[in-house]
């Protein structure tokens, strides 16, 4: 069997974006996928991240808020930067591995109701399952056919 696809998203805080970014990929990629999250800082889990998850049915509730590694950064086969923030400041990567970049509005930031507020990080959170579900699609048959 092919090796899993290793996938590490970042972001500021690793608190929002990265974490549903790393709960969709487990859940949508199954065994094909080894996902991590990390932020070039880390700002502890936001628990609206946690509640729209658990609204799709994706629980996230024991992925740890991590602070980026060189570690990381060599298990990962592809790291996907979910805001400018931590585009601009990913150390240099090591030869073999790629990166692509996410823009995604930062669902904290968000004001009004409280009703406003998780409207917005649901819609964050069905961006994010799309581009997960697109990568997927994209890198799995290339992934699953390549030599061992």
């Amino acid at each position: 069997m092919t090796a899993p696809l290793h996938l590490l998203f970042v972001c500021t805080g690793n608190s929002c974006r990265s974490q549903m970014a790393e709960g969709w990929a487990r859940t949508l990629g199954n065994e094909r996928v080894v996902a991590e999250s990390a932020g070039i800082e880390a700002h502890g889990k936001n628990p609206r991240a946690i509640a729209v998850m658990a609204e799709a049915g994706v629980d996230i509730s024991a992925q740890e808020s991590t602070r980026l590694d060189d570690d990381m950064l060599g298990r990962a086969d592809l790291v996907v930067t979910v805001c400018g923030h931590a585009d601009e400041h990913c150390p240099v990567l090591p030869p073999g591995v790629r990166k692509l970049h996410w823009p995604l509005q930062d669902p904290a930031k968000a004001t009004g109701t409280e009703e406003e507020i998780m409207t917005e990080f649901r819609r964050v959170r069905d961006e994010v399952r799309q581009r997960v579900s697109t990568l997927l699609e994209a890198e799995l048959p290339a992934h699953d056919t390549a030599p061992d």
